[in-house]
């Protein structure tokens, strides 16, 4: 963790999963403040007719963003978070962005396991990217 998974009603080319992955990523590093390495990225390119926002009507093609995130960050943080990781998926993703819903799930550092890292991951703290 942190991890984000987009549910998306489009298939990609390795490339553009890669470049959807990789400006997640910065866009998240420089926002929630935290090194790049403990960043994971699942682009589910699902298709069309598979992922869906229900209304009064006849449900409406959307895209679904999970950000598994540790706590401790400010609901303004969250939101300026969710507005630019939209932005990537309408550049990147060509996803309409008043269609992609973004949700958080907020953990301790220790639910998260880096193996890469050498074990627990910690709870976040302000001054975690310079420390």
């Amino acid at each position: 963790m942190p991890s984000l998974q987009l549910d998306a009603p489009r298939t990609y080319d390795p490339a553009t999963r890669r470049r959807l992955a990789e400006e997640m990523g910065v866009v998240y590093a420089r926002i929630m403040q935290v090194v790049p390495e403990i960043i994971t990225v699942v682009v589910r390119d699902v298709g069309e007719g598979h992922v869906w926002r229900c209304t009064t009507g006849r449900p409406e093609e959307a895209a679904l963003l999970m950000c598994d995130v540790r706590s401790g960050r400010t609901t303004e943080t969250r939101a300026e978070l969710a507005r630019a990781l939209i932005a990537v998926c309408a550049e990147h993703g060509r996803l309409d962005p008043a269609r992609v819903k973004v949700e958080f799930t907020q953990h301790p550092g220790s639910d998260m396991y880096h193996a890469h890292l050498g074990g627990f991951n910690h709870d976040w703290a302000a001054d975690e990217t310079t420390a």
